[in-house]
């Protein structure tokens, strides 16, 4: 298995992205500063978390950081309901987001069971 030297290679990290773009894209026109605020802050915090982790140096950070940016994925996921319990989301717009941040919990579970076991 080849060496990752950049975190912008992780595929975790890519999905990341895209997720915390979708993010912004879908509550672009949301009036509702403080909800937007916050779901808009946890879905960069995941691709954050991931970038930071990487560029901390030891192991044992890294896998701390990713399970920050889990946790915030989760924390996404929630807001992502709530959101479409108010009403700021369709459902077509809900599943999407929600299948994205669910890949990233997943990719980011597998990635720390990797690093873990290597």
């Amino acid at each position: 298995m080849a060496t990752i030297e950049r975190f912008e290679d992780l595929i975790c990290w890519q999905k990341a992205r895209q997720l915390a773009k979708e993010v912004y894209q879908a509550f672009r026109e949301c009036r509702d500063r403080g909800f937007t605020d916050q779901i808009q802050r946890a879905s960069v915090s995941i691709m954050s978390n991931i970038a930071e982790g990487f560029e901390s140096g030891t192991r044992q950070e890294f896998l701390n950081y990713l399970y920050i940016a889990k946790g915030s994925a989760g924390e996404v996921r929630a807001q992502l309901y709530a959101a479409y319990d108010i009403g700021y989301l369709n459902i077509e717009t809900f599943k999407y987001l929600n299948s994205l941040a669910v890949e990233c919990s997943r990719l980011i579970a597998s990635f720390i069971k990797g690093l873990k076991s290597s």
